[in-house]
């Protein structure tokens, strides 16, 4: 292990709060931070991340397959824009589904990708599964690959879905070609991690409404159709409480021992899951980039997908082998 990841390590709940400390980890830690991840990297030219917020009607979507994939003890809901592209799968936050995804299906899909998508247990058009037998979100993935006989993907998982991309690719690094992380507070077990984490969030947070937690200020103000229409897919993404254990209970050397180049993007007004965490993240992630995008809050691939889109497609073109 590097003298800069174990000194990283002992920083504590410091990481969180000393943006320069962590980022002067040195060459262990090769990140792409805030403007510098502007600009035709990769090929597309990406708005800078402090561009002023537009109003993006959603696009229309294109032709995919829409089915239920058969598991032991569910069934799952997914769509797949089809083709001999590689593989990109998306992941939703606890508050979204298969239905998260509007911005990115045609985008990506237009750039020669097979996109997918899927509502984990419990979710938009897939079974909750019995009660007692729930399996893990990992396994359930790993099922769901089988069936669509996907080998390798590219993997893109936003809050909770970060969580289970990050377990799944602890479990099975060997099928993860790239890992984006949005958001995500992912499952790590570190005591002082979780005691900071929980330090975010003050009591009454999970009481207030889902769009003021998740979407950002400028968003709500500036877009209340667009905020009408994510409150309309949260509201129909969860029908019944499912709670399914992570595979593994990682701590930073688990992290650190990860070779799956990952791209962690962010929004700077997240109250989940501020930029300080994506920072800690990074330190831990021996090939991590990363994004903050400016006014923008809890779902980054939805507020800003001009941003987020092009930036996320150079980042899986640097990385398409």
């Amino acid at each position: 292990m590097s003298h800069d990841l174990e000194t990283n390590r002992s920083l504590g709940r410091r990481m969180l709060l000393g943006a320069g400390a962590v980022l002067a980890a040195g060459s262990a830690v090769p990140a792409m931070a805030g403007t510098a991840a502007a600009g035709t990297n990769g090929g597309v030219k990406v708005p800078r991340p402090d561009s002023p917020l537009p109003i993006i009607p959603v696009p229309a979507q294109v032709k995919a397959t829409e089915a239920l994939a058969p598991l032991p003890d569910a069934r799952l809901w997914y769509w797949d824009t089809g083709g001999s592209g590689a593989p990109l799968i998306f992941l939703h936050p606890g508050t979204g589904s298969s239905e998260s995804w509007p911005y990115q299906q045609p985008y990506f899909a237009k750039k020669g990708y097979r996109v997918i998508a899927y509502s984990r247990r419990g979710h938009f058009k897939s079974d909750a599964g019995p009660a007692d037998r729930t399996g893990t979100e990992a396994e359930d993935l790993r099922l769901l690959l089988d069936h669509l006989r996907v080998d390798r993907f590219h993997g893109v998982g936003v809050a909770a879905g970060g969580g289970t991309l990050l377990d799944f690719a602890l479990s099975h690094p060997e099928r993860v070609r790239t890992m984006t992380l949005c958001g995500s507070l992912t499952g790590l077990v570190e005591p002082d991690y979780q005691a900071t984490l929980k330090r975010l969030r003050p009591e009454g947070f999970y009481n207030m409404s889902a769009d003021f937690i998740e979407l950002g200020p400028t968003y709500r103000a500036a877009n209340p159709e667009g905020v009408q229409q994510w409150l309309d897919i949260h509201h129909r993404a969860s029908h019944t409480d499912v709670s399914q254990p992570y595979e593994n209970r990682p701590l930073w050397p688990d992290l650190e021992r990860l070779t799956i180049p990952t791209f962690l993007a962010w929004g700077d007004g997240d109250l989940y899951s501020p930029p300080s965490v994506q920072r800690v993240l990074a330190a831990h992630l021996r090939r991590s980039e990363s994004l903050v995008v400016n006014e923008c809050g809890h779902q980054p691939h939805w507020e800003r997908s001009d941003i987020f889109n092009p930036a996320l497609l150079n980042f899986l073109r640097r990385h398409s082998r």
